[in-house]
């Protein structure tokens, strides 16, 4: 794990990490308390071949040469309301020309200390409900992307610490998630 900013982490060689970091700043722009969103990501330089359209409207008509593979995210349309991550996630299959996918969501969590504490046998609306009314739960906002090869990056932010320089980064940081996302490009 590691604080990081898109300009200042080695880690944000990575493309990956490129791109769940530019997803979290965007995420971040638009403040807190908003509804999870999905995104496709796909190889930059096969969006301007493929999609010269398209890369346009997403302003990567810039010309140059890159030398390194880029990822740009694609938001997709809004999630369902009302229907569980858990099941929408089941329900999608990516084209061939996403190499990723990516969401960010807002979640509550309580510190490690605390863990003790959680009353056995709670439903999960029970247990959310528990969560939300305890004195040392934090508001975390999680971006996790995977790739269609297996790589995986997440970012974590506390709303408490919101600020670009306090984003924590990391592989295995929500690996239920990264699994849940990783099996919308599993073939059968």
């Amino acid at each position: 794990m590691s604080n990081a900013t898109p300009g200042t982490d080695p880690l944000a060689s990575n493309p990956l990490t490129r791109a769940v970091l530019e997803i979290d700043e965007y995420a971040s722009g638009l403040g807190w308390d908003q509804p999870a969103r999905l995104f496709a990501l796909v190889d930059t330089a096969r969006l301007r071949a493929e999609e010269p359209g398209l890369a346009s409207q997403l302003g990567l008509d810039e010309g140059g040469e890159e030398t390194a593979i880029t990822l740009t995210p694609i938001e997709q349309d809004e999630l369902p309301s009302g229907a569980p991550l858990d099941e929408f996630l089941a329900t999608i299959a990516w084209p061939d020309a996403v190499t990723g996918c990516a969401l960010t969501v807002e979640r509550q969590m309580l510190p490690p200390s605390a863990e003790g504490s959680v009353p056995k046998g709670l439903a999960d609306a029970e247990l959310a409900k528990w969560v939300a009314e305890h004195p040392d739960r934090q508001e975390v906002r999680m971006t996790v992307a995977v790739l269609r090869d297996g790589g995986r990056e997440s970012a974590l932010r506390l709303r408490e610490k919101d600020s670009p320089t306090e984003v924590l980064t990391g592989a295995g940081l929500v690996p239920g998630l990264a699994e849940a996302l990783a099996a919308t490009f599993a073939t059968d």
